[in-house]
């Protein structure tokens, strides 16, 4: 006689047992950057900022972060770099492939604290990525919102993520800075610099802005630094830390600081939750 799965079987179905994914949709967005559209047996779920591990059978898993914002279909939106053997055979996969996909994991940003704000996104190379889960739900209630602010950086004009979906932002009414490090002598229409640079000449109501920031780690603390000069408070400041996940729930070790796990607590947290941990950034 067949019995009913106990609570604890059920959770660790959920937990540790990926659902398949069919790809839907694949587009090349840099020489090294794939998007890919997945199709799922059941809604995902999530909350902007929040990731899944994406697995191939016999080849590896590892933590890929969600690219579209929360949705009521079965549709999982991802940009994946490819960086080592398992992305590189995600790479090689074409529109009827499948992949194994298990989550959401971690914390995510809450809409709750954005609401009736100014909202200030600050995405540098890949961390536009991940941020973007942010900003689509957002631009999708936009009214529920004050002044909203992206500034996208990266490398050169070659290496930029979604481009057309940054001028498609620009025309809804948010305001929409582009900047490279370096043009590299390839055609560029917009600014050249760093993503700090043009926060000193925006003008932002310290008690009425909470910023998203997502990027390489580098860049972290001279944006803090440069929104500190505006008088944004720590605890306004949300930064993204996709800091060496593997596992996904918290028993690897890889993504720990002091006693935190990354891919548990985080990888969102408020600024003002790791002033004490210096390391973390």
């Amino acid at each position: 006689m067949q019995t009913a799965p106990s609570d604890y079987e059920r959770l660790a179905r959920d937990t540790f047992m990926p659902q398949a994914g069919k790809i839907v949709d694949v587009a090349d967005m840099t020489a090294k950057d794939r998007y890919f559209r997945v199709e799922l047996e059941k809604p995902l779920g999530h909350h902007p900022g929040q990731f899944v591990m994406v697995s191939i059978l016999g080849v590896g898993e590892a933590p890929i972060s969600i690219s579209c914002g929360p949705r009521k279909d079965n549709i999982l939106e991802m940009v994946i770099r490819r960086t080592g053997r398992l992305t590189q055979v995600i790479h090689n996969l074409k529109v009827g492939d499948e992949l194994g996909i298990r989550g959401p994991y971690g914390s995510g940003f809450d809409l709750n604290d954005f609401y009736g704000k100014d909202v200030l996104f600050v995405a540098g190379g890949l961390g536009l990525v991940p941020l973007r889960s942010l900003i689509t739900a957002v631009a999708a209630e936009s009214g529920r919102f004050g002044r909203i602010t992206l500034i996208s950086g990266c490398r050169n004009p070659a290496e930029e993520l979604f481009r057309e979906q940054l001028k498609e932002w620009a025309d809804s009414g948010i305001d929409v800075v582009r900047l490279v490090d370096s043009t590299e002598n390839m055609p560029w229409e917009c600014s050249v610099g760093l993503v700090t640079d043009p926060i000193p000449k925006l003008s932002i109501d310290p008690k009425k802005t909470v910023v998203a920031l997502c990027g390489p780690p580098v860049m972290y603390k001279f944006v803090i630094t440069a929104l500190a000069d505006k008088r944004v408070g720590y605890d306004q400041i949300y930064v993204d830390l996709e800091r060496r996940m593997k596992c996904g729930v918290g028993k690897c070790g890889h993504c720990q600081i002091n006693g935190i796990y990354c891919c548990q607590e985080g990888p969102v947290f408020r600024f003002s939750n790791l002033e004490c941990l210096p390391e973390a950034l």
